[in-house]
Formats: C-alpha cells, sequence, structure tokens
C-alpha cells in the first residue's frame, strides 16, 4: 500500500494508481474554484499530496517544498525564541 510522508507524518493511501491520480486531479480541480461554498482551497494542498504518491515532478517539488519549510521554521525558532 502506498503511503504519503510529510515531516513526521505518514497516511496510507489505498487504491490502485490510476484511482489515485484521478481524485488528486478531483481535488486540485476543485481547489482552483475554492471560492465556492463546499469546495474550497483546503483541496489544493491535498491533491497535491495524493499526486505525489504517483507522479515523481509532484514529489519532487512537494519534497522541495517540505524542506524550504522546514529550514524557514528551524531559522525562525533559532533567532531569540
Amino acid at each position: 500500500m502506498a503511503a504519503v510522508r510529510f515531516g513526521d507524518k505518514r497516511v496510507k493511501v489505498p487504491g490502485p494508481p490510476i484511482l489515485r491520480i484521478g481524485v488528486g486531479v478531483l481535488l486540485v480541480a476543485g481547489g482552483t474554484v475554492g471560492f465556492l461554498p463546499i469546495l474550497g482551497f483546503w483541496m489544493l494542498p491535498l491533491g497535491v499530496l495524493v499526486l505525489s504518491v504517483d507522479l515523481h515532478p509532484v514529489r519532487r517539488a512537494r519534497r522541495r517544498f517540505e524542506v524550504w519549510w522546514g529550514r524557514k521554521r528551524q531559522r525562525r525558532s533559532g533567532n531569540g525564541d
């Protein structure tokens, strides 16, 4: 079973790859119309996480963001907090 790791959290993602890619694309598409009541901008990062399981370019972008975010948090906590 595939899993997504973000920071120290690990979440299992079930289903065949084509289903995961379809769900990820739908979540990203729904996130782009986040101004609508049910659909929201929360769907965009969730869709990227689901897509990162099967698509290498998305995984690489997510990992770069994760490293950037971790360095930013580390610098912020080291500056006198």
